[in-house]
């Protein structure tokens, strides 16, 4: 079917003549009476009939004009649609994320992206640093916030955001509280640690090898940060941790530093991409809001 002859004919029917469909797609009054000839032609019946100076839409045009009217305004909702996703404003945000972005980081950053972005769905994955990997190339997502350490992943393009320090920490009334210890003496205490995949788990035992010194005794292990932090809160073990989790802890004194003599360990925090892949609107959204959050905030 001949599409423009059809949304001639349209307002023709909306308009309730000729001259006024002429005057409204800014085309002349023969140009339009050439199209709706065209259109009653390749249908096989007519459209219009003569009345008075004006125009009667048959009963075929009726139908016709009814029909075109769904069919304009669905294409009008298909390009303000498009025009939508275009802009970052619809479809889905799928983000991996390892677990200390995920929980301190993410929620402010997602709550002000949704504030601004109210019809995208946002999928959030929380994963150790092994998964979010595994997830990023396997198109399970298309964003991941990643903490931790990095080696070159292929495919993987990696932009780091901030970093924050890496600490040990023990109970309050542990001996080495608020104490400047060697490494070899820190390794003797029993630790709660991730699961293996973990960053700051791998950090900590690379960081042993470096330096020759045995990896610590594994007393507990937690898929999650909260849970090992509250072990140590609750009087057992060290914990190696990020910064940004547990400094309101040790401000309120529920738990205490332990410095290690000579070492001042960095924990950067970045965002991740597929290489030479472009982001969907919703994504490249996402990213230039987080950026300019991370400006303003660190």
């Amino acid at each position: 079917m001949n599409l423009h002859a059809l949304r001639v004919f349209s307002a023709v029917a909306e308009k309730g003549g000729v001259t006024r469909a002429a005057e409204e797609l800014r085309i002349s009054q023969p140009a339009v009476t050439a199209q709706v000839r065209n259109l009653e032609k390749e249908l096989g019946f007519p459209l219009l009939a003569p009345k008075g100076r004006g125009v009667l839409l048959t009963d075929g045009g009726v139908m016709v004009a009814r029909s075109a009217k769904r069919l304009f305004a669905l294409e009008r909702e298909i390009e303000a649609g498009i025009r939508e996703y275009k802009a970052g404003f619809s479809g889905v945000l799928r983000i991996v994320a390892t677990y200390l972005p995920a929980n301190l980081l993410l929620p402010e950053w997602l709550a002000r992206y949704k504030q601004e972005h109210p019809e995208v769905e946002v999928v959030l994955t929380t994963v150790n640093s092994r998964e979010a990997v595994e997830q990023l190339l396997n198109y399970d997502a298309e964003v991941a916030v990643y903490g931790g350490g990095w080696e070159e992943q292929p495919g993987i393009e990696w932009e780091q955001l901030l970093e924050d320090e890496l600490w040990f920490i023990v109970p309050n009334r542990h001996p080495y509280a608020g104490k400047e210890i060697p490494l070899v003496e820190m390794m003797k205490v029993p630790f709660i640690l991730r699961e293996e995949g973990s960053s700051t788990r791998e950090r900590l035992f690379s960081l042993c090898r470096a330096l020759n010194v045995n990896p610590p005794k594994v007393g507990l292990q937690f898929n999650g940060v909260s849970e090992a932090l509250r072990a140590v809160i609750a009087g057992y073990g060290a914990n190696f941790i990020s910064s940004l989790a547990v400094k309101d802890y040790v401000e309120r004194g529920e738990v205490s530093r332990v410095f290690v003599s000579g070492l001042t360990l960095m924990n950067p925090i970045a965002v991740c991409t597929r290489k030479q892949e472009p982001l969907s609107p919703v994504a490249e959204a996402f990213v230039r809001m987080v950026r300019n959050e991370v400006k303003k905030q660190y």
